[in-house]
């Protein structure tokens, strides 16, 4: 018996020591960049864990030091947050309305565009990033707001996950309101959606994500500076700034920090919605 528990101890001990050892594998680039965000310029990339701070390299995003480049870096913040807010909810909406329609409607051809769906998530979207792009150069939306939210307005992921989820919802509650007078609107915001609010989160979090850090289409969809993203304006410190590892570590926290901050305010539900669908 005493045996038995050491044998039990030890494996438990094991098992922690190697998610403790997984866990500063997955964690530590991020530390690191955050360290070397705030660490004295001698000890940037020197060593593993800088032992001197100095908030030059968030003074340098400001104020551009020595090579005098300074840039609209809080306008390109609330340009990130725009446009990552307003397609993250049209991605959603969307998704919303078209997996309950595949979900709970029946209609000719629903089969087909269920197909086409989980065709289409593994199209590569590059593909059609010129077309996209000549279509909105056409409609006079290139440089707008509309032009960078409008192409990634709808989410085929997002669309998928909610018709899963839909479909696991029991007809009779969509019989009984339907008798109770209900059109198919309400139903999908007073009855489909509270019932998905763990999904919903995660779903959420993940569009959110993704459009943050989307790059490549924010780059060529604006020309003005008052147009660009936080990606775009990272993305050209690489010309300047390429000389001084500092400051780029300052901008890629900076661009990180809303999504840890969103995930840390909304992470209840992400592990809700993330263990319903391990179910």
């Amino acid at each position: 018996m005493v045996g038995s528990k050491r044998h039990s101890g030890a494996r438990r001990a094991v098992r922690y020591a190697l998610a403790i050892v997984l866990l500063l594998i997955m964690v530590y680039p991020y530390l690191y960049m955050v360290l070397n965000s705030f660490a004295d310029w001698t000890q940037i990339d020197k060593t593993l864990i800088p032992t001197k701070f100095t908030t030059r390299s968030y003074d340098w995003l400001l104020h551009g030091g020595e090579t005098g480049v300074t840039r609209p870096w809080f306008h390109a913040f609330m340009n990130s947050v725009i446009v990552s807010l307003c397609s993250t909810v049209l991605m959603m909406l969307f998704g919303i309305m078209v997996a309950y329609a595949l979900a709970k409607l029946n209609f000719f051809g629903r089969k087909a565009i269920d197909n086409f769906v989980l065709f289409h998530m593994f199209f590569p979207a590059i593909i059609l990033l010129i077309p996209t792009f000549l279509i909105i150069q056409r409609v006079g939306l290139y440089d707008t707001y509309l032009g960078l939210i409008l192409p990634k307005a709808v989410s085929l992921w997002a669309i998928f996950m909610y018709t899963n989820f839909f479909k696991a919802v029991p007809q009779v509650f969509i019989e009984a309101a339907r008798l109770d007078g209900a059109s198919d609107l309400k139903i999908m915001y007073r009855i489909m959606l509270p019932m998905s609010k763990s999904i919903t989160t995660v779903i959420f979090l993940f569009l959110l994500m993704e459009r943050w850090t989307e790059l490549l289409w924010d780059m060529i969809a604006v020309k003005s500076d008052s147009m660009l993203t936080l990606n775009v304006l990272l993305s050209q410190m690489f010309g300047p700034y390429g000389s001084y590892p500092g400051p780029l570590y300052a901008a890629s926290t900076v661009l990180t920090l809303p999504i840890i901050i969103m995930f840390i305010i909304f992470s209840k539900k992400f592990k809700e919605g993330m263990q319903f669908n391990l179910k």
